[in-house]
C-alpha cells in the first residue's frame, strides 16, 4: 500500500511538472551552444565565485520551519498599496521615462523604442496558484494596458520574473526577446518565433539600432522552475546611448561583478538594483541593503533605483522594510545618491537628475 501510494504522488509530480507553466528545458543546438560557454560547468552554469543557497550556519530545514511558523509581522501590507495608472497607450514614444509596476517589472522609453522588463501581472509569483500572491493594489496594470513591445527582457527564469500567463498575453505585442542562454527553451515551447528570440552568455554585446547598445553581464544568482537547478543563465543588462547609460539588474548577492562592471561599462546615470526579498540567511543570492548601497557605488552611478518590494512577501522580512533601511543608509552616507522610489506606475523622468519622490511607503503606517 505505501509503495502504490510513493508511486501515484511520483505520477502526480510528474504530470504536474508536464504542465506548460513550467517550459522546457534545453536541448539539441540551444544546449550544445550552451555547453560551450565557460560559465557552465559539469552540466550547469556556475557563478563567478562558490556561491551556496544559504549562508554558513544555517540550514534549509530551519529556514522553512521560520518562515512557515515564526512568520515576521507586516509582511503583507495593512492597507492597499497606493499607486498611479499612467496611459501607457498614450504616451509619446519619443519620452525617455520608466514606469516600475513593483517588484523587479517596469516598462521605459528611450530613443524612440520601448522595453519591458521581466513583467509578472497575473498577481503570483508561484507555479502553483493562490501560494505567493501579490499585495493587493500593486496589480492595476494588466497586458492589456501597453502598447507594443519593441525589447522584452528577461533577467532569469524564476517565478518572480518570468510568469508563464503574463508571457502568453504579451506574446502578440512582442517584436523581440532578450535573454540569458537557455531561456529562449522556455519562450519557444510557448510559441515565440525562434527568430525573435536572442539568446546570450555574460559580456555579450548587441546593437539593437544605431542609437542603442545593450550589453549582459553577471549577476551572482541562480535558475531553474522545475526540478531541475542552473539549467539556464542568469543575467544583468547594460542599455547605452550617446549620452545615457542604464544598468539594469537581476537578482544577486554582492560579488565583484559589480566593481567589474563598473569598471567596464560605467560610470551610470541610472543603476536599478535588487533591495527586497533578502536575508542574512541567504546573502550570497540577494543583497541586503548594505549591499545596495556599496554596488551602486561600485557601478559609479549617479542614481539609484531600488527594486524587487513592494509586491510579493517572498521574504521573512516586513513588506516596507527593504524601503525603510535603503533610504536610512542612504541618508546616513556622506555623499548620499538620489533616490528613485516611485509609487507604482508613477513616471519616472530618466535623464531628470533633479527629479525628487515622496516616501509613499509611511502612507500604509
Amino acid at each position: 500500500m505505501t509503495i502504490t501510494f510513493i508511486i501515484l504522488i511520483i505520477l502526480a509530480l510528474y504530470i504536474f511538472l508536464q504542465d506548460p507553466r513550467f517550459g522546457k528545458a534545453p536541448a539539441g543546438e540551444r544546449l550544445a551552444q550552451i555547453q560551450k560557454s565557460p560559465h557552465y560547468k559539469n552540466g550547469k552554469f556556475e557563478n563567478i565565485h562558490f556561491t551556496p543557497q544559504l549562508t554558513e550556519g544555517y540550514s534549509m530545514p530551519g529556514v522553512l520551519y521560520e518562515f512557515l511558523f515564526k512568520k515576521t509581522a507586516h509582511r503583507v501590507p495593512l492597507n492597499t498599496i497606493p499607486s498611479v495608472k499612467t496611459d501607457l497607450l498614450q504616451l509619446d514614444v519619443n519620452q525617455d521615462i520608466l514606469v516600475w509596476f513593483g517588484h523587479s517589472s517596469y516598462y521605459f522609453q528611450i530613443e524612440g523604442k520601448r522595453f519591458l522588463v521581466d513583467p509578472v501581472f497575473s498577481g503570483n509569483a508561484s507555479p502553483i496558484a493562490g501560494t505567493t500572491k501579490s499585495f493587493k493594489g500593486s496589480d492595476v496594470y494588466t497586458v492589456e494596458d501597453f502598447p507594443e513591445i519593441d525589447y522584452l527582457l528577461i533577467t532569469h527564469d524564476h517565478y518572480d520574473h518570468l510568469d508563464y500567463k503574463t508571457i502568453l498575453k504579451l506574446k502578440p505585442k512582442t517584436k523581440q526577446v532578450v535573454c540569458g542562454l537557455g531561456v529562449g527553451s522556455h519562450f519557444e515551447s510557448w510559441g515565440f518565433p525562434v527568430q525573435n528570440i536572442i539568446e546570450k552568455d555574460w559580456y555579450e554585446k548587441i546593437e539593437l539600432d544605431q542609437n542603442i547598445t545593450l550589453y549582459t553581464a553577471p549577476t551572482r544568482h541562480f535558475s531553474g522552475r522545475g526540478l531541475v537547478r542552473n539549467n539556464t543563465l542568469w543575467l544583468s543588462f547594460i542599455l547605452e546611448t550617446s549620452d545615457f547609460k542604464m544598468y539594469l539588474g537581476g537578482d544577486t548577492g554582492y560579488d565583484t561583478h559589480f566593481a567589474e562592471i563598473g569598471a567596464k561599462y560605467g560610470p551610470f546615470d541610472v543603476a536599478l538594483i535588487d533591495n527586497g526579498q533578502y536575508d542574512i540567511k541567504w546573502k550570497y543570492i540577494h543583497n541586503l541593503p548594505e549591499d545596495v548601497i556599496q554596488a551602486a557605488k561600485d557601478l559609479k552611478t549617479k542614481r539609484l533605483f531600488p527594486v524587487h518590494s513592494s509586491k510579493f512577501p517572498l521574504a521573512n522580512h516586513a513588506w516596507d522594510e527593504p524601503l525603510k533601511r535603503i533610504t536610512k543608509l542612504n541618508e546616513n552616507e556622506a555623499n548620499p545618491f538620489p533616490l528613485i522610489t516611485p509609487m507604482i506606475g508613477e513616471l519616472v523622468e530618466l535623464k531628470n537628475e533633479n527629479q525628487r519622490f515622496q516616501k509613499w511607503w509611511e502612507r500604509l503606517q
